[in-house]
């Protein structure tokens, strides 16, 4: 699986012929596009598109979204993506780290947690990495931050001396001895 950052809040995974685009921010290619913010316009270009709360399943990906808090009040949807064998959670736009319990329920097992760090409406370091940690991930990818908010998370998780990458590309196996690490993207 090879995931790369766009900005913001926008990613594209990809195995083989089949990508998802996550909060895509131009028109894209892929499969599947996820869009997190409710009203967020959808920039598929013929993509399935998944834009809520709901199970979902397409070319052997299965998606299940839950309803959260967004940044200015917005509805935001929080998804577990399973795709290659691993489990991706991507919380969106979130704003307020109390979740639902039957929404905590169901962020188990997570291999790679995309969470927005600070910036704008979401939460701030110090909450990002609580809930970071609290899901106990593989692997954190933060995302939807500015140079100084993501100073401020790797401090909150003593990760000062993080190098950005230009791409992840991981297998499951790759995770198996990984515990909340935090992997920093460079935007393509």
């Amino acid at each position: 699986m090879i995931i790369s950052f766009q900005g913001g809040e926008s990613f594209k995974i990809s195995q083989g012929d089949l990508s998802i685009a996550v909060n895509p921010q131009k028109k894209t290619s892929a499969d599947i596009a996820l869009l997190s913010m409710h009203g967020s316009g959808a920039k598929d270009g013929g993509a399935f598109v998944i834009t809520g709360p709901g199970e979902y399943e397409a070319r052997d990906v299965g998606v299940k979204g839950f309803l959260s808090e967004g940044a200015e009040g917005k509805i935001n949807t929080i998804y577990m993506i399973s795709f290659e064998g691993m489990n991706l959670c991507f919380l969106g736009a979130l704003s307020n780290p109390a979740l639902p319990p039957e929404t905590m329920e169901n962020l188990e097992d997570i291999d790679i947690l995309f969470a927005p760090v600070g910036g704008e409406g979401v939460l701030d370091a110090a909450a990002a990495y609580k809930l970071a940690v609290s899901l106990e991930p593989s692997v954190i990818i933060p995302m939807h931050y500015t140079p100084d908010t993501l100073k401020k998370f790797l401090k909150e998780a003593g990760e000062e001396g993080v190098e950005a990458l230009d791409k992840l590309v991981v297998k499951k196996k790759d995770l198996e001895s990984r515990e909340g690490d935090i992997v920093i993207l460079k935007e393509e």
